[in-house]
């Protein structure tokens, strides 16, 4: 059914609270714009899977309202762009939410397995997948479009049962209560436009007045971009803004002289680079920020988390738990350079099963050898 009413959303809501489950999906295209544009909604509960329009008129506030009800569960797969997209259609994220990508991996499939390769090792379902690159702006909607929007989400309750189930009988189910966390944080999807420099590729290059002018044209571009709602590459290339922190111009002529950047194209705007530009070179000194670079001196890094990654392996496979959700190679390198704190390695269920593991091989009290053809690990008595 297609949702176009509250008489609608009044049938779906009852049928969510009385399964205490909502299935949910989207469609959308982003490329074009700085916000990711919405353009259809899949909403599953009970009996009922219905499509939502959100490019006709229609009053979202009763969804919002199941969204943001947390006596009701919201399953998704692979949930954080649809989660991000809901973020900013209920002000805040749903809670509590289920992303069976992320269950999956826990119970024994390979790492970011899709949704049509879950949906056929666990359920045994085929579903065709011939709309994935569909333009979902364009009305009006064919009847394939329809029906392949909604086998993305009437097979999502099933699935979170069957997983639920097995993770359940595994004693795992609680182990996804810090990543799901993060789904239902606000912190994960704010965009912090004095923080948006550090996403700069060869940022680190940069010495600290440098970097606070960077960090500065940064804030500017990112928050232009978004009251344009265009893409931030669209506005400025990152490659413009190093020359630019590194030549640090104070008029439109010397902007020009930057390759790649245009200043026409910039306009009446070009006065508001140049004076982040300004505010940049006058931060004071105590207030520069840096990019901390790792000191490997100590240690050979590289090979110490070589090293680390073959008992990660040895672990992923014992518990059968895909080894980048186990722990990424950034995961590995914080540790390995001494960076507990933030360490996400000895935080939640991946301390008892890698982090605790991964500190006793760094203090020498774990050692890795050949058995029988085999890695193992084994404790060193002191």
């Amino acid at each position: 059914m297609f949702i176009r009413n509250n008489h609608d959303f009044s049938a779906l809501a009852d049928a969510a609270r009385q399964t205490g489950v909502l299935a949910l999906d989207t469609e959308f295209m982003s490329g074009k714009t700085y916000y990711t544009k919405l353009c259809l909604l899949q909403v599953s509960a009970g009996d009922i899977s219905a499509i939502i329009d959100p490019l006709e008129e229609i009053d979202l506030s009763p969804l919002v309202e199941l969204l943001l009800d947390e006596g009701i569960v919201k399953v998704l797969h692979a949930a954080y762009q649809d989660i991000e997209l809901m973020t900013r259609l209920c002000g805040r994220p749903p809670v509590p939410v289920f992303d069976t990508q992320v269950a999956a991996t826990l119970a024994g499939f390979q790492s970011q397995i899709g949704y049509s390769r879950l949906l056929e090792e666990l359920l045994d379902v085929r579903i065709d997948k011939s709309e994935s690159y569909t333009d979902w702006s364009r009305r009006p909607l064919t009847a394939k479009q329809v029906e392949y929007a909604l086998n993305d989400v009437i097979h999502l309750k099933p699935m979170y049962e069957k997983l639920r189930k097995r993770l359940e009988h595994d004693g795992r189910m609680e182990w996804l209560a810090d990543d799901f966390a993060l789904l239902s944080d606000p912190a994960t999807f704010a965009s912090v436009p004095e923080e948006q420099f550090r996403r700069v590729k060869r940022a680190s290059t940069l010495n600290r007045r440098q970097l606070g002018i960077l960090q500065s044209i940064t804030a500017w571009r990112e928050r232009d971009a978004q009251r344009r709602d265009l893409p931030r590459q669209w506005i400025i290339k990152d490659e413009s803004l190093l020359e630019i922190a590194r030549r640090k111009p104070t008029d439109v002529t010397a902007l020009a002289d930057i390759r790649g950047l245009d200043p026409r194209s910039l306009g009446d705007r070009g006065a508001g680079l140049l004076a982040a530009v300004s505010r940049g070179i006058a931060l004071p000194e105590a207030e520069l920020p840096r990019i901390e670079r790792r000191q490997h001196a100590a240690m050979d890094i590289e090979g110490v988390v070589k090293l680390m990654g073959a008992l990660v392996r040895l672990r992923s496979t014992e518990h059968r738990v895909a080894a980048p959700l186990l722990a990424s190679q950034s995961d590995l390198e914080q540790l390995a350079s001494g960076d507990e704190e933030e360490c996400a390695l000895l935080r939640g269920w991946r301390k008892g099963l890698i982090g605790e593991d991964l500190q006793r091989l760094l203090d020498g009290r774990l050692s890795l050898r050949i058995r029988d053809g085999e890695v193992v690990a084994e404790e060193i008595h002191q």
